[in-house]
């Protein structure tokens, strides 16, 4: 794994990381954010703010693009502590750690840790939120990817039975108050959920969900973003039991995953939450069911349960 300091959109020092087959851009003067992640010479896959771009400092959060962690529940103002200040980079044998000053409100303090394959486009990204305050905490890792304009978020549901076989609940779907399953962005089949991007819509949508599976992925312009977190059974998911998420406006779609929740006693306990991330060419984006079956799924199920 390479690594070089370069100028990216404003910021002066962002820390490039490559493999030379894929690369990451991570700023270090805000965030962190990884604030790009791609094929060499290609395309970013995520989202970039034109209008945030170089910003430093100030009181208010903003989205900057890329990918981030929070931690769930999501509350306001809890969840928005501006993340506006530098971070501390410590490079290791294999990866490169981040970590953000504690959030002087909440006490955590977010790091990352980022693992490039030597020969694949595959990335291990770990989450930890350690609690640095002076009481107990119950929080849950919550990592999100903003994944660049169009393009349609994938959401495997668990496998299809009978009723006489499974009379039990197989898994959750929560909706937000804003939900709306008649927008033309939905597009439901018996195996999974897809969700368009659509610049032109009007209100967001979203949805999480329970998915043993431990994937869910995102296809734009022939690239296929895979997300990989295991699924840990029996286990108490924040969001009515949700392990990912998605959500798109006009301006973005968001693949989003979630650990259990965690109690985190004072002094420094941590809890992790491990992403895998894998970057596929050649794959068409679906219109609906038949397509993920037909090309997505083929080239995803060799990958799931790799790690890095």
């Amino acid at each position: 794994m390479e690594h070089e300091f370069i100028a990216y959109h404003g910021w002066e020092r962002c820390l490039r990381l490559t493999n030379g087959i894929i690369d990451l851009v991570l700023t270090t003067e805000v965030g962190p954010r990884l604030i790009r992640f791609g094929f060499v010479e290609d395309d970013n896959e995520f989202a970039e703010f034109p209008d945030q771009m170089g910003l430093t400092g100030g009181e208010d959060w903003r989205i900057y693009g890329g990918h981030r962690l929070w931690h769930s529940p999501e509350m306001f103002p809890r969840t928005y502590f501006p993340d506006n200040a530098p971070v501390t980079v410590q490079f290791n044998e294999d990866f490169v750690r981040v970590i953000q000053p504690v959030e002087t409100t909440t006490g955590i303090q977010k790091e990352l840790d980022l693992r490039l394959e030597e020969q694949a486009a595959r990335v291990t990204v770990t989450h930890r939120l350690r609690n640095t305050g002076l009481w107990p905490v119950e929080l849950a890792p919550w990592a999100l990817s903003v994944m660049a304009l169009g393009g349609t978020a994938i959401l495997p549901m668990p496998p299809r039975a009978t009723h006489s076989e499974n009379i039990s609940p197989a898994n959750t779907l929560t909706m937000w108050a804003y939900t709306d399953f008649s927008d033309s962005r939905w597009v439901f089949g018996a195996q999974f959920i897809l969700l368009n991007h659509d610049s032109q819509a009007g209100a967001p949508q979203k949805i999480g969900a329970s998915v043993p599976d431990g994937w869910a992925a995102f296809a734009r312009d022939g690239h296929l973003f895979l997300k990989q977190v295991p699924y840990q059974s029996g286990a108490n998911y924040p969001d009515g039991g949700c392990s990912f998420e998605i959500f798109t406006n006009a301006l973005m779609t968001e693949l989003e995953t979630l650990g259990p929740l965690a109690r985190l006693e004072p002094g420094g306990a941590a809890v992790e939450h491990v992403e895998t991330w894998d970057l596929l060419k050649d794959i068409a984006q679906p219109a609906n069911e038949a397509d993920v079956l037909q090309s997505v799924l083929p080239a995803v199920k060799p990958l799931l349960g790799r790690s890095a």
